[in-house]
């Protein structure tokens, strides 16, 4: 019996412990990976500048071809939102948050399951004489307590090799 007791305060000394460290573990977070294109910024433009043209370059379409997708407004202008639905990859929506025309495209992201999540996810575009550097990342944040996950992330791990996959096929698209 006292083994159990001293088990239990153990265990709760152990969850008070990480609901204070979790404290100052920091919520927001943010990623991104970058390819230099060899083709001018307008070139890589036109397969960023809207929710169909990220599509076409998107790694996820491999995880699930099939995957169910809506899209409501004008594409390629602000406002505009992809659904998607899958039992693979999930499902979430992106909606075109903001267009710098040939510098800039964000969207705001909403993932519905199998997690609640909120985030932002960019295209930036630098020319660089005739090459073009491109830049795709993604910033959100982890609500306390789970931002103590942050302490055992990887985010390279996690999302390296379909970011790479992405930015790949976008090069090659834009070097047409």
């Amino acid at each position: 019996m006292k083994t159990l007791k001293y088990l239990a305060i153990g265990l709760g000394a152990l969850v008070v412990l990480l609901l204070i460290v979790a404290l100052f573990v920091p919520k927001n977070f943010s990623y991104e990976k970058t390819v230099t294109i060899n083709a001018p910024i307008d070139s890589v433009w036109v397969n960023v500048n809207s929710l169909s043209a990220l599509d076409k370059w998107s790694p996820w379409n491999d995880h699930d071809p099939v995957m169910k997708k809506e899209l409501k407004g004008t594409d390629g202008t602000v406002g505009a939102m992809q659904s998607w639905e899958s039992t693979i990859v999930g499902t979430g929506s992106q909606t075109i948050a903001a267009i710098e025309k040939p510098t800039l495209f964000e969207t705001d992201l909403n993932f519905y399951k199998p997690q609640k999540s909120h985030g932002k996810a960019f295209v930036k575009l630098v020319s660089e004489g005739p090459r073009t550097k491109a830049t795709w990342g993604m910033t959100g944040n982890m609500p306390y307590p789970m931002n103590l996950m942050h302490l055992f992330m990887n985010m390279d791990k996690m999302m390296g090799k379909d970011w790479d996959n992405g930015l790949t096929k976008l090069k090659k698209l834009s070097e047409k």
